[in-house]
């Protein structure tokens, strides 16, 4: 049994918002995009952060901060890429990481996050315009670099998901080289997302990359995946130790996931 992401049109979203009684006033749903697509046109992003102030992707710091502190300390260097205008790093912040470099493709969300971090007093968590896909820092200097939701935008249009286009596979590998290339020795990148371990695994376990690789999961009725990656730790071929997790129950409509997430709904398929 597997699932796969799909992406209803807005107005079945506005009805399964409605259905599970989400918060609208929360995210408003003249931002979502037409199409799946759109996730991957930087103008929607533009636009989308001029008129949204915050949104979180599969859950806010709360609901995994028991997890994401078991790898991060007070002196790590952290690199969050994707940011938007999510409060992650607030909240990272909040438990004495102070060592914070946010970086988001689209000016907007770059300037707004700026003004919200100046005007809440934070002063010394840097945000930077930057591409992921070729990230503007020299190599091995970041102890830990986090995407939450960042890498599920470029699956958007990928096709089949045990097969996916030749452009989204170029997108995510060149994702993943420039995060290994950041990390310092023995580094960390955490990845939270949708993506079941045997969609991810195929690109994680690259023979190119040097990180070993576990996961975790976080939520109730609908789970969310916390995968950690270690740098210079992946064993020999044969010999890869990951952790192991029952696959969670499935719920489409269960109130758990917040309302956008239900752009990322299910759809069941036997295997």
């Amino acid at each position: 049994m597997s699932f796969v992401l799909q992406f209803p049109k807005t107005t079945k979203n506005k009805k399964m918002e409605n259905q599970i009684g989400s918060p609208v006033e929360s995210h408003k749903t003249d931002v979502l995009p037409s199409s799946a697509s759109a996730y991957l046109d930087p103008h929607y992003w533009d636009d989308r952060f001029s008129q949204e102030e915050h949104y979180e992707w599969f859950k806010d710091y709360t609901h995994f901060r028991h997890l994401i502190l078991d790898y991060i300390n007070p002196t790590s260097s952290v690199l969050e890429v994707g940011c938007g205008n999510s409060q992650l790093c607030e909240g990272l912040h909040g438990d004495g990481i102070t060592q914070l470099t946010c970086t988001d493709l689209s000016p907007v969300a770059v300037k707004k996050m700026k003004q919200r971090l100046i005007s809440k007093g934070y002063q010394d968590i840097r945000v930077l315009e930057a591409d992921m896909l070729d990230l503007p820092f020299a190599n091995e200097c970041f102890d830990v670099v986090i995407e939450k939701g960042t890498m599920d935008v470029l699956f958007v249009d990928s096709g089949d998901p045990w097969n996916p286009r030749v452009e989204t596979v170029d997108k995510v590998m060149a994702m993943l080289r420039q995060i290994h290339r950041v990390l310092k020795p023995n580094g960390i990148f955490i990845s939270i997302t949708f993506g079941q371990p045997h969609f991810r695994r195929p690109f994680f376990g690259k023979s190119e990359f040097t990180w070993s690789m576990e996961w975790r999961t976080f939520g109730d009725g609908f789970h969310y995946f916390f995968y950690v990656l270690k740098k210079g730790h992946r064993k020999s071929e044969g010999d890869e130790s990951t952790e192991r997790i029952k696959m969670p129950s499935i719920s489409p409509y269960h109130d758990e996931l917040d309302s956008e997430d239900y752009i990322f709904r299910t759809n069941i398929d036997d295997v």
